[in-house]
């Protein structure tokens, strides 16, 4: 569905995107990860054909995007990070004025109207106007009114910020949906938990690169542990914990008011660390996630 190969962006002597190569297959979900600045909405802008490519090579849908980029629009669906929506119409009205935008009939839109609010559950809300919806309801309505042109690649830039964790995991319904219809997924999200729920392949990017490539699940277990353990201490009192428990595991990170233990069985080295006299505030024995592989490759560091 998309393939890149040493793509570039740069706008003037900033080179945003430094030569990635990506692959997308059809019908998976594929996520970019990574801080800000870190290129992801460049190259998702290059893939939905709205900002040419510097350098290198770039196939959406087998096509060149400089020279075929309206028939690449017309196969695709974006949804943007903010919603553009037109807030003065109703419901309805903004699924069927987009669906006039790509040629498609008044009797097809307003057939497919119907079916996208049914599928965003705003059926009830057909006749309200745009700027009375909440937040979730405003997002439901920016995936629908992206899928009126029944895309076979759909690009979602950050689908879920801003939203309650209700409104979060009925939009993931909807894209689990999507995916079992046939859909290609694109995504880029900030929530490592919805990148371990969405996607089938994902990249890390920083810094303009790609850092890591694989399954969530793939990518854990590259570059963590099965289990980590969390230490938690009165600020300024960690450090003197350290060289006790340096041996209980693989890697330990030191933060502000906790150590954190990457090891494959967090209740032994818990258990060898209260022998070795260690008493923290607290513990807590979880798992890797996805978060861990994320900050292990791009940093703690804030990126403006």
């Amino acid at each position: 569905m998309v393939q890149a190969k040493a793509l570039v962006k740069r706008f003037g002597e900033f080179e945003a995107v430094r030569g990635i190569d990506v692959e997308v297959r059809r019908g998976e979900a594929f996520g970019f990860l990574g801080p800000n600045g870190a290129g992801k909405s460049s190259t998702m802008r290059m893939i939905a054909c709205v900002s040419p490519r510097s350098d290198g090579e770039l196939k959406v849908l087998g096509l060149d995007p400089d020279a075929d980029g309206p028939r690449i629009r017309a196969r695709i669906g974006v949804v943007p990070q903010l919603d553009n929506l037109d807030a003065e119409l109703t419901v309805r009205q903004n699924l069927q004025v987009y669906g006039r935008y790509f040629g498609l009939s008044r009797a097809h839109v307003r057939k497919k109207a119907v079916e996208l609010m049914e599928f965003a559950q705003l059926t009830e809300k057909a006749e309200g106007e745009v700027e009375a919806l909440s937040g979730g309801m405003k997002r439901r309505l920016t995936i629908a009114r992206s899928l009126v042109n029944d895309p076979e690649l759909l690009l979602l830039d950050e689908p879920t910020t801003g939203l309650d964790p209700q409104a979060r995991h009925l939009l993931w319904d909807r894209l689990f949906r999507l995916k079992s219809q046939g859909v290609t997924l694109i995504i880029t999200t900030h929530y490592m938990d919805e990148a371990e729920q969405l996607c089938d392949r994902l990249v890390v990017m920083d810094g303009g690169r790609i850092a890591a490539e694989g399954s969530p699940a793939e990518l854990i277990a590259r570059y963590s542990t099965r289990e980590v353990l969390e230490l938690r201490f009165a600020p300024g009192e960690q450090a003197a914990a350290v060289p006790e428990v340096e041996s209980l595991a693989e890697r330990i990170e030191v933060l502000p008011d906790r150590l954190l233990l990457y090891t494959a069985t967090g209740e032994a080295a818990l258990e060898q660390a209260h022998a070795r006299g260690v008493r923290p505030l607290s513990s807590l024995v979880r798992r890797s996630t996805l978060e861990d592989v994320f900050l292990r490759l791009t940093g703690r560091t804030l990126v403006d």
